[in-house]
């Protein structure tokens, strides 16, 4: 007998209904309200999502593709447990859709999900034995539900990927089917991967709007036609209590600015009082220092790491382990070299005679001698074209080391992370896997060179960066396979940069500025892996994206917080943008570097 599992008691915040979740489309926007007096409607309506939501620890390489699968797989089980199922079932079929398919291997997608359906949680799984037990799997066919209950599964056979096939709600969609032993089903389940490693399905998208999720996996179940009325009763009590959860709620950049001025408040004193709801002052210090601390330990394991190489067949060489021993031996110290004599100006003449102060000398560096007609051989320039070169630019056997240590410690951290979340390490996702080196590294840089106060500057710079968050989850998205890299790392940067304000004590407008710079020079960033691996570009894109993230952050403390274009509408265009890119160049590896880029 057929029997569909009922949806589970969530946290929501947002109580509108939302036709194609996978859009991100907003009631307002259809009746041509603007961002700015979108603030109108129900209050109820907001972006509000706790930032232990937004920043979660999990593994790599994907908060969508390996975090989500994983958390769906861990919520199918305990449905089966709470509905006394888990006991009859013999066997269980998984199918990956769309770009979870496309990208999935690369990603760990099938791993991931097979973890979550032994009872594996991203924040607790054993990372070291994921492979040995996938290995056991496909030795005995078998597989542990919940890790207690042993059904028939056949990797090979049993989990199909779906690569040229999506499901309508979300291009990261999953289903979960279990049978008796007489072959008949006895439960069926989609989720859908939305970012971040948020998990929703068709049903509660519906039910409660933008901003719902499976925060909490010990919770009861929505009312369904198999529920009583008194049971029914209970839980719509349980929504609506969940949806008064923000004491300051706001909905978009506006609004968030203008609670900031009339209440007195920093966007950090904001958030931290809308976490108060759901926990305790300790709680929520504790909490986010832990975040902060896995962060930072994703950092000291990609620095100090001796892996050489990256999985996969890229062969892609592990960088940060040189970078940081380059850096720690200070030949990016304070040195003269390639500083200007007397601090003037060079100034070309006729293109013959001093450059500079500097005498005019052949192409070859420290030789005084004319060119010798062996090193003319060979070549199609005459004497006459070298001489008129003569003088103009400099010739260096080996190219000099920048002494940009700004750029190197960002850099550095920003790709420390990455390439451990590449490796599959535990990391945060900020606000998703693909970017989750761009908010630690300039936290980390902040630390380390400019804070005076660090104990509450983490706390400030978490708690802002996740007020951005919550903006771009609610007006856009932050999954690559609706919005491409625009809405991971250009997210992330953006986040970053408005962080990086308020802790270098910007106003809230000037914070918001930094978050609109961030994002407006990120606009149209297409997320196309190479081999569907998080490596090429990835890596290397976190670190510009930390780089950026800094100097939009610097330009918006130059003003005094006015500017032309808002937050709200770069959300907006971002949103808009994402919807008219090309799949191809949505994280299914179709387009870009990855069909350009050889594999081997």
């Amino acid at each position: 007998m057929q029997r569909v599992l009922a949806q589970r008691s969530l946290s929501t915040t947002s109580a509108a209904p939302q036709a194609e979740p996978h859009k991100s489309s907003n009631k307002d926007e259809e009746e041509g309200a603007t961002p700015d007096n979108a603030a109108e409607k129900d209050s109820t309506n907001h972006a509000v999502v706790s930032t232990f939501d937004l920043f979660s620890i999990g593994v790599g390489p994907s908060s969508s593709h390996t975090v989500g699968p994983m958390r769906a797989g861990k919520i199918f089980v305990q449905d089966l447990v709470d509905h006394k199922v888990l006991t009859k079932v013999s066997s269980i079929k998984v199918d990956l859709y769309g770009s979870l398919a496309l990208t999935g291997i690369g990603h760990g997608t099938p791993n991931a999900t097979l973890m979550g359906l032994e009872g594996e949680l991203p924040e607790t799984v054993p990372t070291e034995t994921i492979i040995t037990r996938v290995q056991a799997m496909h030795d005995t066919n078998t597989i542990s539900l919940n890790g207690t209950h042993r059904v028939r599964f056949n990797p090979d056979k049993d989990m199909t990927l779906h690569y040229y096939e999506s499901l309508p709600q979300h291009p990261n969609g999953m289903r979960f089917t279990v049978f008796d032993s007489n072959g008949d089903m006895l439960a069926t389940n989609e989720y859908f991967s939305i970012g971040g490693g948020f998990v929703v399905n068709e049903k509660t998208q519906h039910a409660h709007g933008e901003n719902v999720f499976y925060r909490d996996n010990a919770r009861g179940v929505s009312p369904t036609s198999t529920t009583s009325d008194a049971e029914s009763a209970q839980m719509a009590e349980r929504t609506q209590q969940d949806l008064v959860t923000a004491a300051l709620p706001f909905r978009t950049g506006k609004d968030l600015v203008d609670l900031c001025e009339r209440e007195n408040l920093s966007i950090a004193e904001v958030v931290f009082l809308n976490e108060l709801q759901w926990r305790s002052r300790e709680e929520v210090i504790n909490s986010a220092f832990r975040i902060w601390a896995v962060m930072d330990d994703s950092i000291r394991r990609g620095c100090l790491s001796t892996e050489r190489k990256l999985p996969g067949r890229l062969n892609v060489h592990r960088r940060a382990p040189n970078l940081y021993q380059n850096l720690m031996r200070g030949i990016y110290g304070s040195s003269e070299r390639g500083a200007l004599p007397s601090a003037q100006s060079p100034a070309l003449t006729d293109g013959l005679g001093s450059v500079g102060g500097l005498t005019s000398s052949p192409l070859d560096a420290g030789s005084n001698s004319p060119l010798s007609a062996s090193s003319l051989l060979a070549t199609s320039l005459t004497s006459a074209q070298r001489n008129e070169l003569s003088g103009v630019f400099k010739r260096r056997q080996r190219a000099r080391r920048p002494v940009l240590p700004q750029l190197d410690y960002l850099s550095v951290y920003a790709i420390a992370v990455n390439e451990e979340n590449a490796a599959g390490g535990r990391v945060v996702t900020a606000p998703t896997n693909g970017a989750a080196g761009v908010i630690p590294s300039v936290l980390k840089y902040h630390l380390e060179f400019l804070s005076e106060d660090p104990s509450r500057d983490i706390l400030e710079f978490l708690f802002t960066s996740a007020a951005i968050g919550m903006l771009y989850k609610r007006g856009a998205s932050i999954s690559a396979a609706e919005m491409g890299c625009q809405g991971e790392v250009g997210v992330a940067c953006s986040m970053s940069a408005a962080a990086f304000a308020a802790v270098m004590g910007g106003t809230p407008a000037q914070v918001e500025n930094a978050a609109e710079i961030g994002m407006e020079h990120n606009l149209g960033l297409t997320c196309d892996p190479v081999d569907g691996l998080v490596q090429i570009p990835c890596i290397e894109r976190n670190a510009l994206g930390a780089v950026k993230a800094v100097t939009a952050a610097q330009l918006a403390l130059q003003g005094d917080g006015s500017h032309r274009v808002s937050l709200d509408q770069v959300i907006e265009t971002m949103r808009q943008t994402g919807q008219d890119m090309m799949s191809k160049y949505k994280e299914t590896s179709q387009g870009g570097l990855a069909v350009n880029v050889p594999i081997c």
